[in-house]
């Protein structure tokens, strides 16, 4: 499954990196309808994330009944991005194919 949408970057005290864009509610459910297919446990989802020209794998987070993507630091330093830009994201759920 590939999913693309738009949002704002944000930090959150949780796990490593602490910036993240949170997936919308109506792809976030998408997502939970496939997880049990994909999820390696703890419903942490294996993703090939793309932000313009910068592509990462990474891991969805389940955050208050959404996902939330991670945004490595050096994806923000290679895309010039920082806290509340807006983004668009593209994901490929389960990782590169």
């Amino acid at each position: 499954m590939e999913l693309e949408f738009t949002g704002e970057i944000i930090y959150w005290r949780g796990p490593s990196p602490f910036h993240y864009v949170p997936v919308p509610e109506q792809e976030s459910a998408a997502i939970k309808a496939v997880s049990a297919e994909i999820t390696y446990g703890w419903g942490v989802i294996p993703v090939l994330a793309r932000i313009d020209d910068t592509e990462w794998e990474t891991s969805l987070f389940p955050k208050d009944g959404r996902y939330l993507v991670p945004v490595k630091d050096a994806v923000r330093k290679a895309e010039l991005l920082d806290l509340g830009d807006v983004v668009t994201v593209r994901l490929v759920l389960g990782g590169p194919r």
